[in-house]
């Protein structure tokens, strides 16, 4: 699968499709998902840069821009909501669903942006500034709420682990869970899950408890943002197992080299990365990590 790939997602069910936004510039890390229901619905958005994209995997799906109802962020960070501005001039009449801690910041994504422009450091360069969401098309979710789609749903359940504003969405029909970044990356070529512990939110005993919230749903399926659908088998109680082992390593390497920029560059050296990412986002990638776990320690700590 390239960048800009549209791909029916049959395997899973036939009314899901996804794209490769190609996120950062590379394949495999950044995916948008449609559901071509009776109530059409796209779910995340990406970056906002190549948001067109997202627009090609609807007209895949047989879906007129104009009939998309609803755009339903799992949370704001910008590389699953950072479309949404750009979107809803798209989707005419669609709304975009997202959690109440975060729906302030795509009214007004000044802060968000300066925040972001602080976490991700050089990858700045492939976001675009985020268009405000008009507010009246906004509607805030809980956990416990249901987004209908006729013959579809998507249930909510917080999953505050990354992110305070973080939501997950099941999908009983599909027998499938949007996951947002509550259960890692995934690389569809290597057949392996990645950590994910950005600043400045990550908290690693509510990321576990987000995990039990996905075992505790038991779908069939993860739908990961980061990248593309793969069936659960034990994939959570993985994640688990690497995520407190990666905290408790970048703890250990602290406690040993008493400086948090050798500890970065040390697991930019040591950490394996998928190859298709390269070299340059690979590098980029673990150094958030790494800052998000210190960051983590330092408020344990507090």
């Amino acid at each position: 699968m390239a960048i800009g790939d549209v791909t029916h997602a049959s395997e899973v069910h036939e009314d899901l499709w996804y794209v490769d936004t190609g996120m950062y510039g590379v394949e495999e890390y950044g995916s948008v998902y449609v559901i071509d229901a009776e109530r059409p619905a796209v779910v995340d958005t990406g970056l906002g840069t190549n948001y067109e994209r997202v627009l090609d995997a609807v007209e895949a799906a047989g879906i007129d821009p104009e009939d998309v109802e609803v755009i339903a962020a799992t949370h704001v960070h910008l590389d699953h909501a950072g479309g949404a501005g750009f979107l809803v001039e798209e989707f005419e009449d669609a709304a975009v669903y997202v959690h109440e801690s975060g729906a302030r910041h795509l009214v007004d994504p000044e802060r968000l942006w300066e925040g972001t422009k602080a976490a991700v450091g050089d990858q700045i360069q492939y976001y675009v500034e985020p268009e405000p969401v008009p507010e009246d098309w906004i509607v805030e979710i809980e956990d416990g709420d249901r987004i209908e789609l006729g013959d579809h749903a998507l249930a909510v359940h917080h999953a505050p682990g990354h992110a305070p504003h973080q939501v997950v969405f099941h999908d009983p029909e599909i027998d499938g869970v949007f996951t947002a970044d509550a259960a890692g990356i995934y690389s569809p070529s290597t057949d392996e899950v990645h950590v994910t512990s950005p600043p400045s939110n990550f908290d690693l005993e509510r990321a576990l408890d987000d995990v039990e919230t996905l075992e505790a749903i038991d779908p069939e399926w993860l739908l990961y943002g980061h990248f593309g659908p793969a069936r659960t088998a034990g994939r959570l109680d993985t994640y688990a197992e690497i995520l407190s082992a990666w905290v408790a390593d970048v703890e250990s390497a602290r406690d040993e080299l008493g400086d948090d920029d050798a500890v970065i560059e040390r697991f930019r050296e040591t950490v394996d990365t998928p190859d298709i990412w390269g070299e340059e986002k690979s590098a980029a990638e673990v150094g958030m990590n790494v800052r998000g776990v210190l960051t983590y320690l330092d408020r344990r700590e507090s």
